[in-house]
Order: C-alpha cells, then structure tokens, then sequence
C-alpha cells in the first residue's frame, strides 16, 4: 500500500474535520450544519455526470482501477532492473541462445520484448524505434486517464458554484416573502440564512473534493507516468547495449545515470 497518499488523505480530512468540529460547537446543529444531501448531490452528481459527457465510457470505467493503483503503491525500484540488465549483459555476451533462455525469467514485459526482439534478430535501431513509440504510446494512454481525475477536479469547484446559485436564487424568493411575525422556520429571515447556508455549504464541497481528492490523484497518477517513463526510457538503453553486447561494467554505469545518487548500484 501506497501510506504517502494514505496518510496525507486522513491527515487533511483530520485537520478539516477539526476545523469543521471547533466552529461547529457555536451553530445549534452542531456537525451536522455542514452535511447536507442536496449540497453533496449537486456537486458529486454534477461532476460524475459531466465527465462521463466529456469522455469515452471505458476511460470513465476506469476510474476504479486507477483509483487503486494510487493505493496500492508501487514497490518497483529501478535498481533492481538495473541489476537484472547488467545481469543479462553478461548472459547476452555468451551467445544469443543463452539470451533466449534467460528470457523466460524475465518479469518486466516491456523489457523481456525488447531482449526478444534481440534473440529475432531485428537491428538495432528498430528495437529502438519499437520500444521509443510504445513509450510514448503508452504515455498517451496514463496521461488520458490520469486526465478524467484532473478534469473532475476542474468539474468540481464549477458544480459548487452552481449550488451556490441554486442556494442564492432561493436567499432571494425568501427575501421577497412577507413575513408572518412569528419568527419560525418559515420566517423570510429563517429561510434566508438556510438558503444562504446552502449555497456556502455547496462551495466548500466542491473546493473539498477537488483539492483533497481529484487533483491530488489526478498528480498522482502524473508522477507515477513520469517514473514509468524513466524506467522503460533505461531499459531501452539497457536493451540497446545487450544489443551490442558491451561489458556488464559499462552496461552498469551508463544506466547508473537514470538512478539518484543514493540509488546507483557500484557493485560488480
């Protein structure tokens, strides 16, 4: 499990939550001021419905299986690979038949074809070509689903203002309603502060939901595309030097150059 997001997704809820407690204790409904159904169905509502407008039905369906993802983590760490194509640059020096065997042990899929295309035979600057436009390919596709979070989080906000304009038209019918003196619930002034409640409570859900939830996943998503594009963009280079068959010592330094300082693997 990813605890970054975790952690930072209870640490805000918690401190809004406190926020929310602490000016709550002065309004005669206590928490219960700021939750309101019809606030949350305009804003949620608006939003869902509106991105499955704005985009394609499987990118929407989706959203479950990259919600997870930024959950779940990625162990992944690219001094592992690194180790595993200084390891095959030492196999691919033997023979391209040793290669072939070691394929088979090979977890990484992007990188396990790249070391096929060497055991077919294909020429260096094709199996770069190749595995460069999957990249880029496959960049396209994350960065359209990562996209789906970032425009909720756009969507968002605006459905708030919607509800703050629903909440402002009903502020104004009740201000133009003669009162009838008593004071109750159905008092022009009654009404005015709940409409006007409403509207506020509508704003503050859309600007929650967007900057706690949407567009941090939405960054999230990003971050990870960019770390994948780091890996697959080493192997490709790692692929390449099997290619020519360069020295497992070489092979390592070179690739050393993708991972920070304190990744870099100098063992032989």
């Amino acid at each position: 499990m990813d605890f970054a997001t975790i952690i930072g997704l209870l640490f805000g809820s918690g401190l809004i939550g406190y926020a929310v407690f602490g000016v709550s204790q002065v309004l005669p409904n206590g928490v219960m001021t700021f939750v309101d159904l019809q606030s949350l169905m305009i804003v949620l509502g608006g939003t869902i419905a509106a991105t499955a407008m704005a985009f394609p039905v499987k990118e929407v369906l989706s959203l479950y299986t990259n919600l997870w993802a930024v959950f779940k983590g990625d162990t992944h760490q690219d001094s592992d690979t690194l180790r595993e194509l200084v390891e095959l640059a030492g196999v691919a020096r033997k023979g391209t038949a040793d290669l072939e065997k070691a394929t088979d042990g090979i977890n990484d899929w992007f990188m396990k074809d790249g070391v096929q295309m060497i055991v077919d035979g294909l020429p260096e600057e094709d199996i770069r070509n190749i595995m460069e436009t999957r990249v880029v390919n496959r960049e396209l596709r994350e960065d359209a689903e990562a996209n789906v979070f970032k425009t909720m989080g756009v969507f968002s906000p605006a459905f708030g203002m919607v509800g703050t304009l629903v909440g402002l038209v009903a502020m104004l019918f009740a201000m133009g309603a003669p009162s009838d003196g008593a004071g109750g619930n159905d008092d022009p002034a009654a009404k005015l502060g709940q409409s006007m409640g409403i509207a506020l409570i509508t704003t503050f859900y859309g600007a929650l939901f967007a900057n706690l939830f949407f567009l941090p996943v939405a960054a999230k998503l990003r971050s990870r595309i960019d770390k994948r594009n780091i890996t697959q963009n080493m192997i490709i280079d790692g692929v390449v030097m099997l290619k020519v068959k360069k020295h497992p010592i070489l092979v390592r330094e070179f690739l050393n150059s993708y991972l920070a300082p304190r990744d870099r693997v100098y063992e032989d």
